[in-house]
């Protein structure tokens, strides 16, 4: 694969407006149906409450653990099939019951026993977060995500230049747009593993992003009169062998937990196999436009000088 990639000349840049044009319309459909269908549908970890996951030995009719549950006084339960038919997930609101979230469990249990018997199921886990610990969940994921970018800025305005850091942020936030899109695209439930997922997929793009801008940063120092629309282009095809490859091995890695993991570990790898994919191609047609538009406005001193003698000479 690296003979087959090697100096390779593709104009990656020119086809940045149709690349635009796509993604943009994929965040606002994604974007615009949680304003139509409502917002994201949270775990229990984030509004308090129960979950627990059931085995049973032949498989149940739904409206009746449903009405058992609602003979029981629990309401607004979230009942679903998990797997297999005979596994389910039955999801209690902290404000669903007065006894609270310890002792929900308790109670769901007590009452699917009543309807169907000892013998019939068994619980497998049981989840219980009060609703102010899920709030402080919340607000640690929104401040797990600033955090990220501040130190991303700071550390690429530092180790770069501030138009490399500026424009590497802006491609990370176009990841979690585009991921969030796809999240509420698909009906994902967001949890704490979906969160990790997230935070995963942001230090991914960042460091395809990296390897990108250092070998631009390489090629500028090699040739300070080419085009930085050029330099970026032979930065992106040099390290092409080495993304291919990468992104390849990440992406089967990650299709495998998503086929064979089984349903606890499947969100995580929902967003980290699209994660891959949207990091990719942030990093060529989001990262290095925008390094081009802000090149253009606020020029390096070398390249304002550079554009200047080259007017001169034409004089």
């Amino acid at each position: 694969m690296l003979r087959i990639l090697h100096d390779t000349k593709y104009d990656f840049i020119r086809w940045w407006r149709t690349a635009a044009g796509l993604t943009i319309a994929f965040i606002v459909i994604g974007i615009g149906s949680i304003f139509v269908r409502g917002g994201f549908d949270y775990s229990v970890e984030f509004t308090g409450g129960t979950l627990m996951q059931l085995h049973f030995t032949t498989p149940p009719d739904q409206g009746k653990i449903r009405s058992a549950l609602d003979a029981g006084g629990i309401r607004d339960e979230e009942i679903q099939t998990f797997g297999t038919p005979n596994d389910f997930t039955v999801r209690a609101r902290s404000d669903s019951t007065a006894t609270g979230a310890d002792s929900a469990s308790r109670t769901i249990e007590g009452l699917l026993v009543k309807s169907f018997g000892r013998d019939a199921f068994k619980v497998v886990r049981t989840e219980a977060v009060g609703s102010k610990v899920g709030s402080e969940l919340a607000r640690g994921a929104i401040i797990a995500i600033l955090v990220s970018f501040f130190v991303t800025l700071v550390y690429l305005a530092i180790r770069f230049d501030w138009r490399f850091g500026v424009a590497a942020t802006i491609a990370t936030m176009h990841d979690i747009l585009t991921t969030v899109a796809f999240m509420k695209i698909i009906h994902l439930e967001v949890s704490l593993t979906v969160i990790a997922a997230l935070l995963t997929v942001i230090g991914y793009s960042l460091n395809d992003t990296i390897i990108i801008f250092d070998r631009v940063r390489e090629n500028l120092r090699k040739n300070r009169r080419e085009p930085l629309y050029n330099t970026l282009n032979r930065s992106v095809n040099e390290t092409l062998p080495r993304s291919i490859l990468t992104h390849a091995t990440a992406l089967a890695a990650t299709l495998a937990l998503l086929f064979f993991a089984g349903e606890v570990i499947r969100p995580f790898a929902w967003v980290m196999a699209f994660g891959i994919v949207t990091g990719t191609f942030s990093s060529i047609y989001v990262a290095s436009p925008i390094l081009l538009w802000i090149e253009t406005k606020y020029p390096r001193e070398n390249t304002a000088k550079s554009a200047k003698a080259t007017k001169a000479a034409r004089a």
